[in-house]
């Protein structure tokens, strides 16, 4: 399982670790992730995505998964969001032909 968001592409990055004597040593700087079940109005279901904090917080002021998902670009997002965003336009195209 990758330390990857599923929302945000966020990653691990690399950096050093500086001591005193000003020696550098490679380090890593991993992402916050965590597991949550967020709900989808338009599609009434909950999904389990690995989401940083920072993407949760972003969940929380934008709205909810749906316009997140909406506004995110394919590039960054996880195959799994993919299929939600897939699923989550044919659902509105279906309301709106409706």
């Amino acid at each position: 399982m990758s330390r990857r968001c599923e929302l945000t592409g966020v990653g691990p990055m690399v950096g050093h670790n500086v001591s005193h004597s000003n020696i550098k040593t490679k380090r890593r700087f991993m992402p916050n992730l965590a597991a949550i079940k967020v709900q989808s109005e338009a599609l009434g279901q909950n999904f389990t995505l690995r989401i940083t904090n920072a993407a949760l917080r972003t969940l929380d002021s934008k709205g909810g998964l749906d316009p997140v998902l909406l506004k995110a670009k394919d590039e960054v997002l996880s195959p799994k969001a993919l299929k939600i965003k897939r699923q989550l336009k044919a659902k509105l195209a279906e309301t709106a032909t409706a």
